[in-house]
């Protein structure tokens, strides 16, 4: 297979030469990687055998000019910039990819996940991955609800076939863009998880969606995607409530490295805009 390792980066040029750092690494290595960018200072100094193109902001916008450049390319492997992989990560997607026709999404296993957490340092997530020791089924694989953007592969022949994009309705970091992706490719095959392409997600919080508009997305992009059919409602309504009561909870006592009363102002700012039927993606960049 040819597999492109894509990855969306901005502003986070350091962190973003320790996942490439980690892709040198791979016993399988990628056909090509593309990294998409918005200014030359996401990038940092140019490294050989690195596919960098420019696009307009928006983590969709990039990701979509990503598929574009890997359109000779039988998968895309979406990487976060702040996501290691394994060293067989991608020799383990591949094998899965040619065992399984009917398979058009993988998403790897995450090891340790700082999204919810105050982050890891790089040292801490190769920590992890050297602790880190799977010696299961190379194929072992089981049926998922959704891709997790951080590290998801999607089989380019439906992509293609079918016309699949990244919503760019979805602004910014683009809360749940990667369930409305990987969920429309869904219905031409098979999502997979698979136990032996591991990993760890950082979760660097430089250069995150400020709280209130990530509060305002986490309601609207939920509705506006069961609306749309790729989430259904019986996910969505538990989703974006479950968000906001968290939020509220933890408002007078945040984590440091979360906005919670932002966030829960922005969960406020949706449900009314909701109410009053004028609840739109879009509508957190006015935020």
């Amino acid at each position: 297979m040819r597999i492109a390792v894509g990855i969306a980066t901005r502003g986070r040029a350091a962190i973003l030469a320790e996942t490439l750092d980690e892709l040198a690494r791979q016993t399988r290595r990628p056909d090509r990687i593309i990294v998409c960018h918005v200014t030359p200072e996401d990038i940092g100094a140019p490294r050989p055998g690195v596919d960098y193109i420019a696009s307009a902001a928006g983590l969709p916008r990039q990701r979509n000019a990503i598929l574009d450049a890997a359109a000779e390319c039988d998968a895309v492997l979406f990487l976060d910039d702040d996501f290691l992989p394994a060293p067989d990560y991608l020799r383990v997607t591949e094998a899965v990819l040619l065992a399984r026709p009917d398979c058009v999404v993988t998403t790897g296993t995450v090891l340790a996940d700082g999204a919810n957490a105050p982050g890891y340092s790089a040292a801490e997530g190769r920590a992890i991955l050297a602790r880190d020791r799977y010696e299961g089924d190379t194929l072992a694989a089981a049926p998922h609800f959704n891709g997790y953007g951080c590290n998801m592969a999607v089989r380019m022949a439906p992509v293609r076939a079918h016309g699949i994009r990244v919503d760019e309705a979805l602004p910014l970091y683009a809360w749940y863009e990667d369930i409305d992706f990987t969920r429309a490719l869904g219905r031409h095959g098979a999502i997979l998880r698979l136990a032996g392409a591991r990993g760890v997600h950082l979760a660097t919080k430089l250069g995150r969606t400020p709280g209130r508009r990530l509060g305002y997305s986490q309601v609207a992009n939920s509705v506006y995607l069961a609306r749309k059919g790729t989430y259904p409602w019986s996910h969505a309504l538990p989703s974006l409530l479950r968000h906001t009561l968290k939020n509220a909870a933890r408002s007078p006592w945040p984590e440091p490295w979360a906005d919670r009363f932002g966030r829960f102002r922005g969960n406020l700012l949706a449900l009314a805009d909701w109410l009053r039927g004028r609840i739109s993606p879009g509508r957190a960049l006015e935020l």
